[in-house]
């Protein structure tokens, strides 16, 4: 997140700390009627405008600067649902991500074309990666690299606190 200009910063804050919360609300093993129940709340919270929004949940705080994008929030939550309750892999989840993504770049003011639609779809492994890293804006440098840490893994790269944090200062400087 720190790579990204300070006005994205929340921006991204909430976007990881919603997609991290829904994980860990529909976790394998839990009671599927509970892992609903949960989301359902997320679900609708985000269709209502974010002043309607319950004011003791800090995450929601966070997220108050989405409220023209609430639809890709509330796709992940459709998504976490279909991934643990439906029988879709995940594919439906991974949609939504991806969407979040682009809802992210258009309230950054970024420009949403293949390019950062395909290093999303790369981060979350969706697709093979292209042999081209894609420039992207400055706000949705966190993508970057996401992505370039995820590939990293992905190729079975050795890694280490110290080789990680060289690639991510690379990713963040360099874009690359």
């Amino acid at each position: 997140m720190l790579y990204a200009p300070r006005a994205f910063q929340a921006l991204w804050e909430g976007f990881l700390l919603l997609d991290r919360r829904l994980a860990d609300a529909a976790k394998e093993g839990r009671d599927p009627l509970m892992i609903q129940l949960r989301l359902a709340w997320w679900r609708d919270r985000f269709d209502q405008p974010a002043t309607e929004w319950p004011q003791g949940e800090p995450l929601l705080a966070k997220l108050t600067a989405w409220d023209d994008e609430r639809a890709a929030l509330r796709g992940i939550v459709d998504g976490w649902e279909a991934r643990i309750v439906g029988e879709d892999g995940g594919v439906e989840l991974g949609r939504a991500r991806i969407e979040a993504v682009c809802a992210l770049a258009r309230l950054s003011g970024a420009k949403i074309d293949d390019d950062l639609r395909q290093a999303a779809a790369e981060w979350l492994g969706i697709v093979p990666p292209k042999r081209r890293t894609p420039i992207l804006p400055g706000a949705m440098r966190p993508l970057v690299i996401l992505r370039g840490m995820a590939l990293r893994e992905a190729a079975g790269r050795p890694g280490g606190p110290w080789r990680d944090f060289l690639a991510i200062l690379r990713l963040g400087l360099l874009g690359r």
